[in-house]
């Protein structure tokens, strides 16, 4: 813990101290609240309208959880299928970085048009930005597998297959778990442009009634939100890659220690 709050302070002075400039500048200047509110008057909204943005923050929890999950299940398949079969890999992987460069903003209306106002098109958009950095993770881990030992395993007669589960599927997890906290942060973006294609509910409702309205405040209070889901979704995962990769070191130590006596 202590170690954490070494690490954490300065950061949080940081923001801290740049709230405070952008409140004191704001008053110096008379910068009109719909234009620039004050952190103040963004706070204030914050507490005040509780009870507004409460059943958009579930909405929008339950879509970008659900969009995160399909995302990276079809990035890690993706990943598997392309390092397994090198051909697919060749065929398909230019494909793979081509779709990244198609603007979701721009797709969005047409997956409205294609499968109409449902959870359908919502849950294809966060899947678009979520299985990407998964898939590209997930690759860079299987070719980083340590040599030595893939020319061990190959040596004692291992196949291909349990090549894969044995060692380079474990070997990859350092890199996955970078992929899936930059798609963690990366569905609650997703989820958010979804809910612009007509939503009854989410985050993305309440920041364009609130930017339709001259709400400023409220817009600010919604981006808020936004980077809150965003930092607790990647500390959810930082805290799963720890246990997981302490879970295996310690079962690594346990191993050695057996061989060696």
């Amino acid at each position: 813990m202590s170690t954490a709050v070494k690490k954490g302070w300065r950061p949080l002075a940081v923001f801290i101290l740049l709230l405070i400039l952008w409140e004191g500048i704001a008053r110096v200047l008379s910068v009109p609240s719909w234009l620039l509110p004050l952190p103040t008057q963004i706070a204030k909204e914050a507490f005040t309208g509780y009870a507004l943005f409460t059943p958009h923050i579930l909405s929008t929890i339950t879509l970008s959880a659900s969009g995160y999950l399909i995302g990276i299940s079809v990035g890690i398949c993706v990943a598997i299928l392309l390092f397994r079969i090198p051909i697919l890999q060749q065929a398909f992987y230019p494909l793979l970085i081509l779709s990244q460069n198609i603007p979701i903003i721009v797709l969005a209306p047409l997956l409205v048009i294609w499968f109409g106002f449902g959870m359908l098109p919502k849950i294809i958009v966060i899947v678009l930005v979520v299985f990407f950095p998964v898939t590209i993770a997930a690759l860079d881990g299987f070719r980083q597998t340590d040599r030595d030992m893939l020319h061990y395993l190959k040596m004692i007669g291992a196949s291909d297959r349990q090549i894969f589960w044995k060692l380079q599927w474990p070997h990859s997890l350092a890199s996955l778990f970078s992929g899936l906290k930059i798609a963690a942060t990366y569905s609650v973006m997703g989820a958010v442009i979804s809910e612009w294609l007509g939503a009854n509910k989410g985050i993305g409702v309440y920041m364009t009634l609130a930017s339709s309205s001259f709400k400023t405040d409220r817009v600010f209070v919604a981006i808020v939100l936004i980077m809150i889901l965003s930092l607790l979704y990647f500390g959810i995962i930082l805290i799963v890659e720890k246990s997981l990769l302490k879970w295996r070191g310690q079962g690594r130590s346990e191993s050695n220690g057996t061989t060696n006596t």
